[in-house]
C-alpha cells in the first residue's frame, strides 16, 4: 500500500512516497523523498516516477535469495517459514481416480508448455487406450512417457540422484528421442530463447553438467532436513533447469523432479497450468538473474490452491 507523508521540518513541509508492507511477519516501511514545499500539481508529477522508484526498491526488498547459493539472513528465514508454510497443502490427499485425473492434467500441461499440439481432451483418450489422434507420433509418444513416469515417481524411494534424472528422461523420451537418458555430449550447448528468439539463459558447458548436478544432490542431501518441501523443491527444480543438462527434455523432466521431491516429503503433487507459463518462466528467470526464489514459492501454493478443482 502507498500512501503520500508530509512531515513539517523547520516552518517547512517535507513530502514522501511510502509503502507499507510485512516482512517475517513485522510491519516494515520504505519511503521515497519527493521534495519541499510542492504545489498541487508539482506533487503529482513526482508521484508518476516515484512509484515505479518505490515499487522497485520494495520489491528488492522482498526478495528472497536463494538458498543454494548464500546462508539466509534472519529476516528471510523467517520469511520463507511463512511463506512456504504446507500445513493447508498437506492436508489435500488424492484417491486413485485422483490421481487418474492429476497424471491427466499433468501430462498435458506439461507438454503443452513445451508446445505440444495434443489437446487436453485428446491426451484423457490417448491414456484410457482408446484413441490415437492425427498428430506427431512423437508428441503422442511423449503424454504415454510423461503418464509412465508420473507412476515411476509415484513408487521411487529416490528424492534425487543423477540415476533418477537419467531414469526420468528415458522414460519420457524413450519412444520419441534417440538419446532419451543421456547427458548432452561434448560440443552439444543448448539455450532458452523467448518467444521473440532472444537468448534468455543458456545451458551449462557439457563438461560442467555431472560435477553440478552431483553438487545439487549434495546439497539435497545435506538440507532434506533443514528446509520445508516447497523450498526443496523450489531449489531442485530451478538448479535443474538452470543446469539444463539434456539436449532437449529439461523442462519436462525438470517438473517431474519438482513433484517427486514433493512426494519423498509427503505433500501431494502440483500441475504447472499452461495458463501460467509466463509466471512459470519469469519465476525461472528471477531465480537465475537475480537468484530470488520468492516467485517459484509463490507460484507452486497458487498451482496448489487448484489441486482441489483437479483431483476431486
Amino acid at each position: 500500500m502507498m500512501n503520500v507523508e508530509v512531515r513539517s521540518v523547520r516552518g517547512r513541509k517535507k513530502y514522501y512516497l511510502a509503502h507499507s508492507y510485512r516482512r517475517a511477519g513485522r510491519p516494515e516501511k520504505v519511503r521515497v523523498f519527493l521534495g519541499y514545499d510542492l504545489s498541487t500539481g508539482e506533487l503529482r508529477k513526482r508521484l508518476k516516477t516515484a512509484r515505479v522508484r518505490l515499487k522497485n526498491r520494495a520489491d528488492a526488498l522482498k526478495q528472497i535469495r536463494d538458498p543454494y547459493t548464500v546462508s539466509l539472513d534472519s529476516y528471510e528465514t523467517a520469511e520463507l517459514r511463512g511463506l512456504a508454510s504446507d500445513t493447508k497443502v498437506r492436508m489435500i490427499h488424492l484417491s486413485e481416480e485422483g490421481w487418474q485425473r492429476f497424471t491427466e492434467a499433468f501430462a498435458y500441461n506439461t507438454n503443452a508448455i513445451e508446445g505440444s499440439t495434443v489437446t487436453d481432451d485428446e491426451v484423457k483418450a490417448v491414456l484410457a487406450g482408446g484413441m490415437w489422434p492425427e498428430r506427431p507420433k512423437e508428441e503422442i509418444a511423449e503424454t504415454l512417457g510423461v503418464a509412465e513416469a508420473v507412476k515411476y515417481i509415484r513408487n521411487t524411494a529416490e528424492h534425487v540422484s543423477i540415476s533418477l534424472i537419467k531414469e526420468l528422461h528415458k522414460v519420457v523420451f524413450g519412444n520419441s528421442k534417440e538419446f532419451a537418458g543421456r547427458f548432452r555430449p561434448k560440443g552439444v550447448e543448448v539455450s532458452v530463447v523467448d518467444p521473440l528468439g532472444n537468448v534468455v539463459h543458456r545451458g551449462a558447458p557439457p563438461t560442467q553438467v555431472v560435477p553440478l548436478l552431483r553438487r545439487l544432490v549434495r546439497w539435497y542431501e545435506a538440507n532434506k532436513d533443514s528446509y520445508q518441501p516447497l523450498v526443496l523443491a523450489a531449489v531442485v527444480h530451478n538448479q535443474f533447469e538452470t543446469i539444463h543438462p539434456f539436449k532437449d527434455g529439461n523442462g519436462r523432466v525438470g517438473r517431474l523432479l519438482l513433484i517427486n521431491v514433493l512426494l519423498g516429503h509427503g505433500l501431494p503433487p502440483v500441475n504447472i497450468d499452461l495458463r501460467n507459463r509466463g509466471q512459470y518462466y519469469h519465476a525461472l528467470e528471477e531465480y537465475q538473474v537475480r537468484g530470488n526464489i520468492r516467485p517459484t514459492i509463490e507460484l507452486l501454493l497458487k498451482e496448489y490452491g487448484k489441486l482441489r478443482g483437479i483431483v476431486e
